[in-house]
């Protein structure tokens, strides 16, 4: 499955460094792929943070069915999205 946050960031289970269908999150240009704890600058504008919060705010950005929803939610796991 893969999820669209923006024009350069996707959510999928499809990359090769996805396991066990753990959701990574692919910088759409290059094809890297970050797991919830590793540490990015997602766009100039934004901190650095880890992935995970990364996605929680694209995910706030983006609308997303209840399967991108649920895709989101397994990557972040227990961050407060609040």
């Amino acid at each position: 499955m893969k999820v669209a946050l923006s024009a350069s960031w996707e959510l999928t289970t499809e990359h090769a460094a996805s396991i066990a269908g753990q959701p990574v999150l692919v910088h759409r240009r290059t094809g890297e792929a970050y797991a919830p704890w590793d540490v990015l600058q997602p766009f100039p504008s934004w901190a650095w943070s880890t992935a995970a919060v990364a996605v929680a705010r694209l995910g706030k950005q983006t609308h997303l069915d209840a399967d991108g929803a649920a895709l989101v939610a397994r990557f972040v796991g227990r961050l407060p999205l609040g």
